[in-house]
């Protein structure tokens, strides 16, 4: 059977399923058979059920009609373009980093930035630097890329 998963929550490993026979079917993370990252609200997926849950669930990843990708269900996910602006416009301060969840990466940026005046402005315009290179690595990257690299496998830095 196919379906569209509605939602997964990795801290707990279950989500729910809206099978195509318009019925729901909660599942455990570990019977997802496929690669994880393509895991999210919105993906299509095959799957066999059995009593209101599913089992042996498999992502499809081609998601698209003549070229058009239909996959248009985005909310919650991290936008590159917004993680770009943001690095290349306020990166010196982490917002970005603070944006993509990563906070350890965001405090150390936003204390290199304030205290950086004690050796003359350096330290913090080297993270100002580091900040726009960032933004336009994001903003280079493709959707799946992006969404690979800084969301799923959660890569802080470069």
């Amino acid at each position: 059977m196919r379906g569209i998963v509605l939602d997964y929550d990795p801290r707990n490993g279950e989500g729910l399923i809206s099978g195509d026979d318009n019925n729901r079917y909660k599942f455990k993370g570990m019977s997802v058979k496929s690669d994880f990252s393509f895991l999210k609200s919105g993906a299509r997926v095959d799957f066999d059920q059995s009593n209101g849950e599913a089992f042996s669930i498999f992502v499809l990843r081609d998601q698209t009609v003549g070229g058009i990708n239909i996959d248009i269900n985005t909310s919650g996910e991290k936008s590159k373009v917004v993680a770009g602006l943001l690095a290349i416009f306020l990166g010196g301060f982490g917002i970005h980093k603070f944006y993509l969840g990563y906070n350890k990466a965001g405090i150390v940026m936003l204390l290199i930035t304030m205290f950086g005046f004690l050796f003359f402005g350096i330290p913090g315009a080297v993270i100002w630097l580091i900040a726009f290179i960032e933004g336009i690595i994001y903003i280079s990257k493709s959707d799946q890329d992006f969404f690979e690299t800084y969301v799923a496998h959660q890569k802080e830095w470069f």
